[in-house]
């Protein structure tokens, strides 16, 4: 893959995009590798990922050289045909980290517009520069968000500011999106605390660590009270007493830090 490098360590799998001089910009072939990536990820062991770009900016959106060379194609037939489940594959590039079974965390810097927001939405979790700049781009160019961030974008902002932001395409920095909850914190150098991050989770219990990760989408989901109940308690049950468990309070009752197979 030339456009997105895919590494392992310590139990954590690196994701970056690596199109630095093009600011990453999204083009088809960027799309294809990504969730390729992505699909590689939620079937590895990794217990956390790290999602960055090389270069000057997390992604500058569309690159918009390569999408005009598709201008005598026919929208329809490019964008209406569902090719993963419920989406397509310029939805599914964003909706891939939601499935990967493990938390993933973007470190974002320079700049995160359009399609490189709605990927960053994907994530589990967002660590910004103070001075990144973020927006959700697409009415510049005449259109609506259309790469997962309509399923992704309302779990992160109010209503009003979803709104503005869509109709407006207005840029924000790292501090007001921290403030909107666009992002989760900000960092002078959000790869190296993403990096941390990643290496605290992968510390914990892995089966209780992808455990929670389904039951929050259960939770932020469509499910009754009642569905949300019934999933915490059969987590729980499949957690107590377990391995991984054990491992647990076995390192907390000798003060070491957990093994786990």
């Amino acid at each position: 893959m030339d456009r997105v490098r895919l590494t392992y360590s310590d139990n954590i799998a690196h994701v970056t995009l690596t199109r630095g001089d093009k600011m990453n910009a999204v083009d088809p072939d960027l799309i294809v590798q990504l969730i390729a990536a992505g699909e590689e990820v939620a079937a590895s062991d990794a217990r956390a990922v790290v999602l960055s770009g090389e270069g000057r900016a997390f992604c500058a959106g569309l690159d918009v050289q390569s999408f005009a060379a598709m201008a005598g194609t026919d929208p329809e037939a490019m964008i209406m045909p569902r090719t993963h489940g419920e989406a397509n594959r310029w939805q599914e590039v964003a909706l891939i980290w939601r499935k990967v079974p493990v938390p993933v965390i973007a470190a974002l810097h320079g700049v995160c517009f359009g399609a490189g927001l709605q990927i960053a939405a994907g994530a589990d979790i967002r660590i910004a520069a103070p001075d990144t700049r973020l927006a959700i781009m697409e009415m510049k160019w005449g259109l609506v968000p259309d790469m997962g961030g309509m399923v992704l974008l309302p779990h992160l902002l109010r209503s009003d500011v979803l709104r503005q932001l869509t109709y407006t395409a207005q840029e924000i920095d790292g501090s007001q999106a921290l403030d909107w909850g666009l992002v989760t914190s900000l960092a002078e150098d959000p790869l190296a605390e993403a990096r941390a991050l990643a290496m605290t989770i992968a510390g914990k219990s892995p089966s209780a660590v992808r455990a929670a990760k389904r039951l929050i989408a259960v939770a932020e989901g469509p499910a009754s009270s009642a569905e949300v109940l019934h999933e915490e308690s059969r987590e729980q049950a499949a957690l107590v007493g377990r391995p991984d468990q054990m491992e647990v309070i076995a390192a907390q009752m000798a003060g070491r830090a957990p093994v786990f197979k």
